[in-house]
């Protein structure tokens, strides 16, 4: 029984992580070429001696090792983000977890404010034609605008009306993930057959009891994946919100603060922890989705 687990394993770990494993090793092998490259120019003036000779392999080793390098390499990036979290408290603005509280707080008030609102949208869209005529086309154009040409202008606005913190960032964040809940939704809530449409009005059903018994269980399938792309696109929204501030906080403050001072290691450990967070957020709504499918005798 042991052996047969064992062999299991193995055979699960070529099939899957194998791949992955070998792609990864290539990532890295060229993220460290490219990081001598690039960085050999700035170690030459720098780093490595004027007045006395020096080889090839001292020149290697002062691409790896600078302080204010071009590129990064992956250990010097393992390194400060390691430092950030074991080095400072939780509540000091170096800690990058810090930064992850204030970024996901933002980031969940702007997915929860956007789910909501396409949701509304879908329901009047599905359920009137002139809605749907005259909204849809003006949904689907909204996106057309860059975020960062209409961040500073939400924020101004806001700004002026009282509102500050959060709210201004979760509205951005709002605005990229309504649209992926809004069409999917459509999609969703049209799903159901005609048959199954019939079968409700046989039943002398009303539109709020076929819109909650018959189009959103079908629309379940449609509504997960979009969340997912939600809550994604809301984690840049929230970002891309504390850039035009100057905010103190948050993964985008991170970010903006590297710039300034040329810290590029900085500036990829806050881009990791970015993509951890997202990849977080995203799993969570991926286990949602598994357990609510269960429930209903779904697949998960």
């Amino acid at each position: 029984m042991t052996k047969s687990v064992a062999h299991d394993l193995w055979r699960r770990f070529q099939r899957d992580g194998l791949p992955v494993g070998v792609v990864l090793l290539a990532v890295l092998g060229l993220w460290y070429i490219g990081a001598v490259a690039m960085n050999a120019t700035g170690a030459i003036e720098r780093v490595l001696p004027q007045d006395t000779p020096w080889t090839w392999q001292d020149l290697v080793a002062a691409t790896l090792d600078m302080q204010r390098p071009v590129l990064p390499t992956p250990h010097q990036i393992a390194l400060d983000f390691w430092s950030s979290l074991v080095d400072w408290p939780i509540d000091s603005p170096r800690n990058l977890l810090f930064h992850v509280v204030v970024t996901a707080e933002s980031t969940l008030w702007g997915f929860v404010l956007g789910t909501l609102l396409g949701l509304l949208l879908a329901v009047l869209i599905v359920h009137s034609r002139t809605l749907d005529r005259a909204l849809l086309p003006w949904i689907v154009a909204s996106q057309t605008v860059p975020v960062l040409a209409i961040a500073p202008i939400v924020l101004v606005i806001l700004g002026s009306l009282g509102f500050s913190g959060v709210a201004p960032k979760a509205v951005i964040a709002m605005y990229l993930c309504f649209f992926p809940v809004t069409v999917a939704m459509v999609q969703g809530l049209r799903s159901p057959q005609r048959i199954e449409t019939e079968m409700m009005h046989t039943y002398a059903a009303n539109w709020w009891q076929s819109l909650w018994l018959l189009r959103l269980p079908a629309s379940l399938p449609f509504l997960f994946p979009a969340l997912r792309v939600g809550i994604a696109a809301g984690l840049v929204g929230a970002m891309v919100a504390e850039l035009p501030t100057g905010a103190v906080a948050g993964l985008g403050a991170r970010l903006l603060t590297g710039s300034y001072y040329g810290n590029t290691i900085q500036i990829w450990s806050a881009l990791v922890m970015s993509a951890l967070l997202g990849l977080t957020l995203t799993l969570v709504v991926a286990l949602v989705e598994r357990l609510v499918l269960r429930r209903r005798g779904g697949q998960a």
